[in-house]
């Protein structure tokens, strides 16, 4: 009998201790799309309803600013690692290890990552990451996630990416799922940014968003979600990596549960604030080598 109540009060405890993790989070669904090489110069001009839909719904800043190089892994490993290049030590273009040995390093050896925040604070979580450049996966913490994939020949077959992560969020309601798109970056180096190529494709990506908004509303969680669009760096002419605001200043547009109506908020934003943003919709601590801010003011 008596080992019967100790399990109970354990059992008790468990669920209180569960309850608890989630008693201050905004949501308990994050998804965060990001856009390779989406300049925030675009927006105005751009023919993507979806997004300004969410624009008109939430909240958003146009000012967000990469960080240096304005480049793609360094710029998402930021933003996944709510630190800056000196700090995680990820500096390059194609960073697939730290060039600088990163200040801290989590029990899987990799910077912490806000993927590695959310699976430690919750063990059931489900947290997974879709994208289509490979580089991706390295600076993710691939352990933290239940799953992630590139999309296969994702430039011959564009929906590929969509696809995936509509079969994901119907099949799995992830708590956290990010989805990386390798345009408009491709389009940039092609045709260049501000060029009519480059809007097309901004139109042909605001219909995947819209794929993967109806998704979570097909998937019922729709009315617990936060949803986020972001991108690592702009562009400029046919390039990026350097300090133009072309290059560096990026959309950061979030709608759904607790969100305020907010067009342009004005608070001062960088790239590894997303981090800390994620965090505190899920109420987590954030470890003491990360300097992201979390936007507070847009959350009810």
């Amino acid at each position: 009998m008596r080992t019967k109540r100790i399990l109970e009060v354990m059992a008790c405890f468990v669920f209180f201790a569960h309850i608890s993790l989630h008693a201050g989070t905004k949501a308990k669904h994050v998804i965060l799309i990001g856009l390779d090489g989406w300049g925030s110069y675009s927006v105005e001009k751009a023919d993507m309803p979806v997004v300004k839909k969410l624009m008109a719904e939430g909240a958003y800043t146009l000012k967000k600013r990469a960080v240096l190089p304005s480049s793609s892994a360094v710029n998402w490993a930021s933003m996944f690692m709510g630190a800056c290049p000196e700090l995680h030590g990820y500096t390059e273009w194609g960073s697939r290890t730290p060039e600088i040995p990163s200040r801290e390093v989590n029990r899987h050896g990799i910077f912490p990552t806000i993927f590695s925040l959310l699976r430690e604070a919750d063990p059931k979580a489900e947290i997974g990451c879709l994208y289509e450049w490979d580089g991706i996966k390295y600076l993710v913490d691939t352990l933290s996630l239940n799953y992630h994939a590139q999309a296969a020949d994702y430039e011959k077959f564009p929906t590929s990416l969509a696809d995936m992560a509509v079969k994901y969020i119907k099949e799995k309601k992830p708590n956290l799922l990010a989805v990386v798109f390798d345009n408009p970056d491709h389009v940039g180096h092609a045709d260049g940014h501000d060029t009519p190529a480059y809007y097309a494709k901004l139109t042909e990506l605001d219909g995947y968003i819209g794929r993967l908004v109806e998704a979570a509303k097909e998937a019922g969680i729709w009315d617990d979600t936060i949803i986020i669009l972001s991108a690592d760096h702009g562009g400029i002419g046919k390039g990026h990596g350097g300090k133009t605001l072309q290059e560096l200043e990026t959309p950061f547009i979030v709608a759904g549960k607790n969100v305020k109506r907010i067009p342009e908020f004005k608070e001062s934003m960088m790239q590894f604030d997303i981090a800390a943003t994620i965090a505190y919709i899920f109420d987590l601590k954030t470890p003491q080598v990360w300097i992201g801010r979390p936007m507070k003011p847009i959350f009810k």
